[in-house]
């Protein structure tokens, strides 16, 4: 069985990959953000802003977890 600081860095790399993924996300929902804005369909463009929002805060998050989990 890997000791902890093992399970630690694994899972830490595992969050890294996610949090890649979820400003991969955010960044697309930007584009069409712009897009929608742009073409007229400003609220759809603002609940778009809003799960943006919810990215970029819970990025935050993963970030800190990721922080304390590479530290133990």
């Amino acid at each position: 069985m890997p000791d902890s600081s093992d399970a630690n860095i694994a899972t830490a790399d595992a969050l890294t990959l996610l949090l890649h993924n979820q400003h991969a996300i955010c960044a697309a929902i930007e584009e069409v953000t712009k897009w929608l804005a742009e073409n007229g369909v400003a609220s759809v463009a603002v609940n778009a802003t809003t799960a943006m929002e919810t990215l970029d805060k819970n990025a935050q998050g993963i970030t800190d977890a990721i922080m304390r989990l590479r530290q133990s």
